[in-house]
């Protein structure tokens, strides 16, 4: 199966900036969205129906701000929005589609804000996170994915020196990446391109797309039991209609 990620910054300005000529080019079995910025009734019928696809929206409360998005050709058995923590569940950050044979978590996660601000929230956002992720069916593949704001290692930011105290780059916020992987998760792109630098995203200012001064912090992970599922794992740096660009995961089913 064939999987993509994008935060495409608000899904109508996407759709405006031609995020989805490339998406029905490309034919993925899912294509997950964060930071939709929508409620299902701001979107036209072009935006909601994809000739192929079934659309899953898990909106903010809050109008114009975060929220996940699903395009699939398989129908779920089951489609989750929330992980039963109100102060996290109401900002639309959370979509899970669940199958007979594997699961797909599609999650935008907080930013931790300039001054740290929002640090204290997003700590206990991972941390909610990863208990939720613990409870998933062992027996199923689980597919993660998602904005996970936060760049893991040096390699994966262009200039890590100047970053360190930094919101996305807090050994807080890293050690959670850690966690991941010590928890038996694995970074899909970095363990087939264990030496290979490419950004996911890179900032309006400063002209940092053209200079490619950007940071990797949109993943897929897998659990490592199905760590030789995987196939093919990229990231689509020269596709633009975003601050961010498409990762995909090809993997075994």
């Amino acid at each position: 199966m064939y999987f993509i990620s994008w935060n495409i910054n608000g899904i109508r300005a996407a759709y405006r900036n031609g995020v989805f000529d490339w998406f029905k080019k490309n034919k993925p079995d899912f294509f997950c969205l964060q930071e939709i910025k929508a409620k299902e009734k701001d979107l036209t019928e072009e935006i909601k129906k994809i000739p192929g696809y079934k659309l899953y929206l898990s909106s903010a409360q809050k109008p114009g701000y975060s929220g996940t998005a699903i395009y699939t050709k398989h129908q779920p058995k089951k489609i989750k929005t929330k992980i039963g923590i109100d102060k996290f569940d109401q900002e639309g950050r959370f979509l899970l589609l669940e199958y007979d044979k594997y699961i797909v978590f599609n999650t935008y996660f907080p930013h931790t804000q300039r001054e740290l601000t929002r640090l204290d929230y997003k700590l206990e956002f991972n941390q909610a996170y990863f208990d939720f992720i613990e409870k998933l069916n062992k027996n199923k593949i689980v597919i993660l994915t998602g904005d996970y704001n936060v760049a893991h290692q040096e390699m994966d930011l262009a200039n890590p020196q100047t970053n360190h105290k930094n919101a996305g780059f807090l050994p807080e916020e890293r050690a959670f990446v850690d966690q991941l992987e010590h928890g038996g998760w694995v970074d899909t792109f970095r363990k087939l391109h264990p030496k290979q630098i490419k950004y996911t995203w890179w900032t309006y200012r400063f002209n940092a797309r053209a200079r490619n001064k950007g940071w990797r912090i949109d993943y897929f992970f897998v659990r490592e039991k199905d760590q030789n599922k995987i196939i093919k794992a990229n990231i689509h740096d020269k596709v633009m209609g975003s601050d961010h660009c498409p990762i995909s995961l090809e993997i075994k089913i």
